[in-house]
C-alpha cells in the first residue's frame, strides 16, 4: 500500500514510512493511493466475526502485505483487550460505546494500535522516535497511555492549560517515564500549530525521530475503521440503512468512517455533529470552507477551529462539495442544547451521557426529523461520562459512579512543563530535552 500527499500526489510514501513521517514534507496529509475492498464473502460473514477478526481483515485488505497476516493478528491481540458493544436507546437508535479502552475514550482504538504498529517496525530498525501530540481532551489520555513504556518511543504531549477535564489532565500528567506534558496557554489549536510547525523545522527534522499521533497520522484513523466495520456486524440483522451521527472536533473519526465507506462497508449516511467550532457544518451547508479560532464549550474535545482532517474529508470526494453533502448532513448544537439532550436521554433511558456524545446524539435526532426514513441510527460515544464528572453530575443533578481507574488519578499529583505558546521557546525546549 502507497500514500500520497494531499498538496502534491507524486510524494508518495511507503505504510512505514507514512507513520513515522506523520506529515509529507510539502506539510500536505498522507492519504491512500487506493481503497482495497473488503472481500464480499466476508462481508456477508461479518455478523459472526469478533472485533479482532474484523480489524485483522481490515488491516491485512489496506496493508496488502506490507505487515503479514500473522504478525497484524499478533499485534491486534496485543493492542485490543476492549470491545466496542453497541447499546439501543430507544427504537432504531443505538449507541456505540468506545470508551472501555484503558483511558475510557474512543482514542484508545488508533493509539494502542499506532503504538503496537510502530514497536513492530522499530523493533525491526532499532530506531528510536520522539512521539509529539497535541491534545484538547481525550487523545493525550489515550496516547499516554499507548505508548506508556514502550522500548524506542518517548512521547510529548501538548495541551491547553485550563481547557481540558481534570481527569484528562491527569490521565496525560501523571505517567511520567517516557511521557512528558507540556501545557500550553493558549488553545488546541495553538497547540496542533505547534505540533505541525516542528515537523517542518529542518534543525528538528534532522536531529530526532519526529512522529505524530495525532489523527494528522494515517496510523490513527486507520484502525478507527474497525469499529464501523463491528458496529455495522453488530446490526447487520436488523436488515435495515444505517446511519452514523459522529460527534466531531479534528474530523479523524469521521475520515475513519469514510474510508470504512471506501473500503466496501454499506452505509447510508453520516452526520458531522459539532459544537460551536462549526466551520465543517457551515462549509456543508454553503460549500465556503472559513476556519476560525475556537471557541471553548463543555465539549471541549471537539473544541477544534481549523480541523486538520478536513482535507482528508474532501478529498473522499474528490474535492466535489455536492459529492459531500450527498453523504454528510452537517449540523451544530450550543451548550445548552447539549446540556438539555443529557438530561433528555438520563431521564427518558436511564443513560448517562458525556457532553461529546450528546451532540452525537442530538444530530442523529435532527437527521432523523429533518430527512428521515427507516433506518438504524447509531451516535457514537467518544468518551466515558466520568471523564467530565463535574459537568455531568451538575448538568444532570446526581452523582455518577467513577470508574476505579479514573478515580485513583485524582489523588496523583499532576507533572507538566507551562509555556506559552510560541515556537522558539518550543522548540529550545525540545533541543534541550529530546535525544
Amino acid at each position: 500500500m502507497k500514500f500520497y500527499s494531499t498538496k502534491t500526489e507524486s510524494l508518495k510514501a511507503s505504510l512505514e514510512e507514512a507513520i513515522f513521517n506523520s506529515l509529507p514534507p510539502d506539510n500536505g496529509l498522507y492519504m491512500p493511493e487506493s481503497f482495497p475492498k473488503i472481500s464480499d464473502e466476508f462481508l456477508a460473514d461479518i455478523q459472526n466475526k469478533s472485533f479482532k477478526e474484523i480489524a485483522v481483515e481490515v488491516a491485512d485488505t489496506l496493508f496488502e502485505g506490507e505487515i503479514t497476516r500473522t504478525e497484524l493478528e499478533d499485534l491486534i491481540e496485543n493492542a485490543y483487550d476492549f470491545d466496542a458493544p453497541v447499546v439501543e436507546i430507544g427504537t432504531n437508535n443505538y449507541v456505540l460505546e468506545l470508551f472501555h479502552g484503558p483511558s475510557m475514550a474512543f482514542k484508545d482504538f488508533g493509539a494502542r494500535f499506532m503504538a503496537a504498529v510502530m514497536s513492530h517496525f522499530l523493533i525491526k530498525s532499532e530506531k528510536k522516535i520522539n512521539i509529539l501530540v497535541a491534545t484538547s481532551g481525550d487523545t493525550g489520555g489515550a496516547v499516554a497511555q499507548g505508548f506508556y513504556k514502550v522500548p524506542g518511543i518517548d512521547v510529548t504531549i501538548l495541551y491547553p492549560s485550563g481547557k481540558v477535564s481534570e481527569i484528562q489532565e491527569k490521565q496525560l500528567t501523571t505517567l511520567g517515564h517516557n511521557v512528558t506534558a507540556i501545557e500550553i496557554d493558549g488553545t488546541f489549536d495553538d497547540c496542533q500549530q505547534l505540533v505541525k510547525d516542528a515537523f517542518l523545522d529542518s534543525e528538528l527534522s534532522s536531529k530526532f525521530n519526529l512522529a505524530s499521533a495525532n489523527s494528522i497520522n494515517i496510523a490513527r484513523l486507520i484502525p478507527q475503521s474497525f469499529y464501523f466495520f463491528s458496529a455495522y456486524a453488530q446490526l447487520k440483522k436488523l436488515g435495515k440503512p444505517i446511519v452514523f451521527s459522529v460527534p466531531s472536533g479534528n474530523f479523524g473519526n469521521l475520515s475513519a468512517g469514510l474510508l470504512a465507506c471506501k473500503m466496501g462497508l454499506p452505509l447510508q449516511h453520516f452526520v458531522a455533529a459539532t459544537n460551536l467550532n462549526n466551520a465543517v457544518p457551515r462549509y456543508l451547508a454553503s460549500g465556503t470552507y472559513e476556519p476560525a479560532p475556537s471557541i471553548e464549550t463543555i465539549s471541549n474535545a471537539m473544541d477544534v477551529g481549523s480541523p486538520s482532517n478536513f482535507v482528508r474529508l474532501k478529498r473522499f470526494f474528490g474535492d466535489d462539495w455536492k459529492s459531500a453533502t450527498e453523504k454528510i448532513f452537517g449540523t451544530f448544537f450550543d451548550d445548552e442544547q447539549t446540556r438539555e439532550a443529557m438530561r433528555q436521554v438520563y431521564e427518558n433511558s436511564d443513560y448517562v451521557m458525556c457532553p461529546h456524545t450528546a451532540v452525537a446524539y442530538l444530530g442523529l435526532k435532527e437527521y432523523s426529523e429533518k430527512i428521515g426514513g427507516d433506518f438504524t441510527g447509531v451516535f457514537l460515544s467518544t468518551a466515558h461520562p466520568a471523564k467530565f464528572i463535574d459537568l455531568v453530575e451538575e448538568t444532570l443533578g446526581e452523582k455518577i459512579e467513577i470508574p476505579a481507574r479514573l478515580e485513583s488519578l485524582l489523588h496523583i499529583e499532576k507533572v507538566s512543563i507551562k509555556m506559552k505558546a510560541d515556537f522558539s521557546a518550543f522548540k529550545e525546549l525540545l533541543l534541550s530535552r529530546l535525544h
